[in-house]
């Protein structure tokens, strides 16, 4: 039996692990060309070369995502807590016009309909559209640096929130604080507080099946006295088994529930971030293939970060 210590620390580095493992093959869209690419390779996770028809970068790094994840780790152990100022000023550092994430090519949003295949891949890191914005909200001064954007960025950046305030009553809170810098919509905030409670379930409770641990949070979620109701939870109850939480449900191992969505395409940078964080606060770090730690070039920063965090919530 896992303490709760080690749950912490295996949701934090769970997530960021499959986050790498995810990044060669992010944003393939043709998914039957993907399938016939992958039928016959064994292994799915980390694959090299880059498959990546956005960006190419070395297998190995993060996606935008798993980057702006370890981003808000990294300002939640510095500041020992959610410092909505310190995390704006540290987002912009990590993805601003300085950082290996500035590429001309990818300096605007495009919709990915707009690829051009004599452009992309960008041979750099991909600035995607809600950080984008960010940058330019926070250069002008905004205080609400947060977009409409409803993309999947937030069940990630949930992550080393919900590590670190898992049980306590200010977690959602705080959820709210992180997830609003940079995504500021109703869609978000529901999808992103759902997704909260359900890892949050994982840390405290431990190993569970998952259809166990989905209907305690169905069963929260038409709780009139629920902290935090939103409008569009209702909305989330209905289409929970139809999302990530479905590679949480049906795997109870790590690396088959990471290479399961991995294969799936699309943005399973998202998906396998949010699944690895489920099963890592399941099944710890042990759970995790003594290879994928070794090929995550983050790993060892990402999992001294996530000690450090567990020694701030036992302040």
């Amino acid at each position: 039996m896992s303490t709760l210590e080690e749950r912490r620390i295996g949701a934090v580095v769970g997530a960021l692990v499959a986050d790498a493992a995810a990044q060669p093959i992010h944003w393939n869209y043709k998914t039957a060309d993907l399938d016939d690419f992958l039928k016959d390779k064994e292994e799915v996770a980390f694959l090299d070369p880059s498959r990546n028809p956005f960006y190419c970068i070395q297998t190995g790094k993060h996606s935008c995502y798993g980057d702006q994840s370890r981003t808000i780790l990294k300002s939640l152990v510095e500041f020992e807590g959610v410092n909505v100022g310190q995390l704006k000023e540290s987002i912009s550092v990590a993805f601003g016009p300085y950082s290996e994430y500035e590429n001309e090519v990818n300096a605007t949003y495009k919709d990915k309909s707009d690829v051009v295949k004599k452009v992309y891949p960008i041979k750099s890191s991909w600035r995607h559209n809600s950080i984008k914005s960010f940058l330019q909200k926070y250069k002008d001064g905004d205080q609400i640096t947060g977009i409409e954007d409803n993309q999947m960025d937030c069940v990630v950046n949930v992550v080393c929130v919900v590590a670190l305030y898992a049980g306590r009553p200010e977690m959602l809170d705080r959820v709210e604080e992180v997830i609003t810098v940079t995504q500021n919509s109703d869609i978000n905030l529901a999808v992103a507080f759902t997704a909260a409670r359900l890892l949050e379930y994982f840390i405290l409770h431990g190993k569970t099946p998952g259809v166990e641990a989905l209907n305690a949070v169905l069963k929260e979620m038409v709780n009139p006295q629920r902290s935090h109701p939103q409008d569009l939870d209702r909305a989330m109850v209905g289409h929970m088994k139809k999302s990530a939480v479905h590679g949480v449900i049906t795997h109870a191992e790590y690396a088959t529930g990471v290479r399961h969505t991995i294969r799936a395409g699309g943005c399973n940078c998202s998906r396998a971030g949010f699944i690895g964080a489920c099963l890592g606060a399941q099944n710890g770090i042990s759970g995790i293939p003594e290879e994928w730690k070794k090929k995550t070039l983050s790993y060892e920063e990402v999992f001294e970060l996530a000690k450090k965090m567990v020694g701030i919530c036992a302040k």
